[in-house]
C-alpha cells in the first residue's frame, strides 16, 4: 500500500503550533477575551490564505493533499522553524517528501568495515556510529568508556533514543539530561518521519512510550529538531564533568547512518 503521509499526524501538529502562538507573535489584535488557547483557526486560515473549511479539514486529519505553497503559507503563519518544516513537508507527503513509499520492512543495516576502522583510528577522541534507528552501530574505546560499553550489551539495547531515557547511567552522564533528552526525542522524530512505513520505528517508539514516562509526555506534542553540530555537558567516569564539543557527520554511501565525534573543551560544570 503507498503512502501519501501521515494527516492524523500533520493535523496534530498544526493544533499544536496553533495554539503555542498569541495573537501578537503573528501581528494581529488580541481582540475579546479567547476561550481556547492560542490562535483561531480562522486566524491562521487567514495568514496562510486558505479557506478556514480547508484548513479545518487539515486539522482533523482528513486527506486533503495540501500544495506545496499551501505547506509552505502554512508554515510561515504558524513561524515554525527549518525542522518544523521539514517534518510538515515530511507528514504531508511521506517520508523523504515523496509521492509515494511502498510499506515494506526496511533490511538488516550493515556497517562498511572501512568505517568501523575510522571510527577506532579516532581514539582518543569518543566517537560512535549511529544507524537508521539510532542503534550503535560502531563505536571506539574512548565513546564505549564514556556513554557505555555498547559491545556488552544485547544486540535489542544497542540503541541510543532507548538508552537515553530507560538507562540510569545516561542521567549520571548528561548533566543537562533533560533539554538533551527532548532534543534527542526531537531529532529521533525526523528520522522516523523520514521512514513512515518501518515497523522497527513503530516498534521503537512503541517500546519508549511504554518503559519512558517522558516519552509519553513528550512524544504527542510533535516537538522536532534538527541534527547539529554542538556541545553538552557530559560526566566523564574518571574525569569528572567536562564540556564536550561534538561533530555530525553524515554519510555518503548511507545517509541514514551518521558518525558523531566528540572532543573535551573544559573542566567546567
Amino acid at each position: 500500500m503507498a503512502t501519501t503521509g501521515d494527516p492524523q499526524a500533520l493535523g496534530q501538529l498544526l493544533r499544536s503550533r496553533r495554539e503555542r502562538l498569541r495573537p501578537g507573535d503573528v501581528g494581529l489584535p488580541a481582540g475579546i477575551r479567547r476561550r481556547t488557547a492560542g490562535l483561531r483557526r480562522e486566524e491562521v486560515a487567514l495568514l496562510a490564505n486558505v479557506s478556514t473549511t480547508y484548513y479545518t479539514f487539515m486539522e482533523q486529519g482528513r486527506p486533503v493533499q495540501p500544495s506545496d505553497q499551501v505547506l509552505d503559507a502554512l508554515a510561515d503563519a504558524l513561524r515554525m522553524s527549518a525542522a518544523e518544516r521539514l517534518y510538515l513537508r515530511m507528514l504531508a507527503r511521506g517520508g523523504e517528501d515523496a509521492p509515494s513509499v511502498v510499506a515494506v520492512p526496511a533490511p538488516d543495516e550493515r556497517i562498511d568495515p572501512e568505517v568501523v576502522a575510522l571510527v577506532q583510528r579516532l581514539e582518543p577522541f569518543p566517537t560512535l556510529v549511529k544507524g537508521r534507528s539510532w542503534d550503535v552501530l560502531a563505536s571506539n574505546r574512548a565513546a564505549r568508556e564514556l556513554f557505555d560499553d555498547w559491545d556488552a550489551l544485547p544486540a535489542g539495547e544497542r540503541n541510543l533514543v532507548r538508552w537515553m531515557f530507560t538507562a540510569p547511567r545516561a542521567r549520571e552522564v548528561y548533566l543537562e539530561w533533560e533539554p538533551e533528552a527532548r532534543a534527542m526525542l526531537g531529532r529521533f522524530r525526523l528520522a522516523a518521519a523520514r521512514h513512515p512505513d518501518d515497523p522497527a520505528f513503530e516498534a521503537l517508539v512503541g517500546e519508549l512510550k511504554q518503559d519512558s514516562r517522558e516519552v509519553r509526555q513528550w512524544w504527542p506534542r510533535h516537538d522536532v529538531t534538527a541534527v547539529a553540530s554542538g556541545s553538552k555537558k557530559l560526566r566523564h567516569p574518571t574525569l569528572g564533568p567536562l564540556r564536550y564539543s561534538h561533530v555530525v557527520l553524515h554519510l555518503a554511501d548511507n545517509s541514514d547512518q551518521t558518525m558523531v565525534t566528540y572532543s573535551a573543551a573544559d573542566a567546567g560544570n
